[in-house]
């Protein structure tokens, strides 16, 4: 952390922002838009996320030995002239990559995605807008909601945010979650702890799950 973050740092918990939420007692796992268009840095949406997949099958491998809910989330357009992809289609070019039934939209096989983990398809930015994930939440009685994937600008803040609207604990952890430019990622991290979630280390993340019963589902 830079002097100058540190200093708005401090800046900002004066004012109350930054206060810590906590994990709470049911937790489920979200991976967001771990994708090939993605994660393929020769594509128009793709940066190396090898380090967060790496970071998230660190979180994935105790979530599932704990039998906690994981779902993955994908974004994709069926409409030929992406009519379905709406002003977004218009904003930036890259969403032609995502095309449904390709390969880019496919999630990693890196992260071994297993039978009975669900893949929330979406057409924006936030994993709630236009699905029915919050209803899969409320219905497993999901009080904390930690994030891994892509973008921290785009994907994840945009859910973080509806995340805490909805009433969950947001939890982001720092080493799980990229973007395709520094200082965005940075500045998102540091907004979203202000304001909508706990941004978190993995380590906490993973001395959380360790506290956990085997199955809270």
């Amino acid at each position: 952390m830079t002097d100058s973050t540190q200093d708005m740092d401090s800046f900002f918990r004066k004012r109350g922002f930054s206060r810590v939420i906590g994990f709470g007692e049911r937790p489920a796992v979200l991976v967001i838009d771990i994708i090939g268009a993605f994660t393929d840095p020769d594509l128009p949406l793709g940066a190396n996320l090898d380090e967060v997949i790496a970071q998230t099958k660190r979180i994935l491998a105790p979530s599932r030995a704990a039998d906690l809910p994981v779902f993955f989330s994908s974004v994709a357009y069926e409409d030929k002239d992406l009519r379905d992809a709406g002003i977004w289609a218009l904003k930036q070019a890259g969403v032609m990559t995502l095309r449904a039934g390709t390969p880019e939209v496919e999630v990693d096989p890196r992260l071994g995605r297993r039978a009975g983990e669900p893949v929330i398809m979406k057409k924006y930015a936030s994993v709630f807008f236009g699905t029915d994930f919050v209803t899969r939440l409320h219905t497993l009685k999901i009080d904390t909601l930690i994030l891994t994937g892509c973008t921290t600008s785009g994907c994840v803040r945009a859910t973080a945010v509806d995340g805490l609207q909805y009433g969950f604990r947001v939890m982001v952890p720092r080493e799980a979650v990229g973007d395709r430019a520094a200082p965005a990622h940075e500045q998102s991290l540091f907004d979203l702890n202000a304001k909508y979630a706990d941004v978190v280390s993995v380590d906490d993340v993973l001395a959380y799950l360790s506290k956990l019963p085997k199955s809270k589902t």
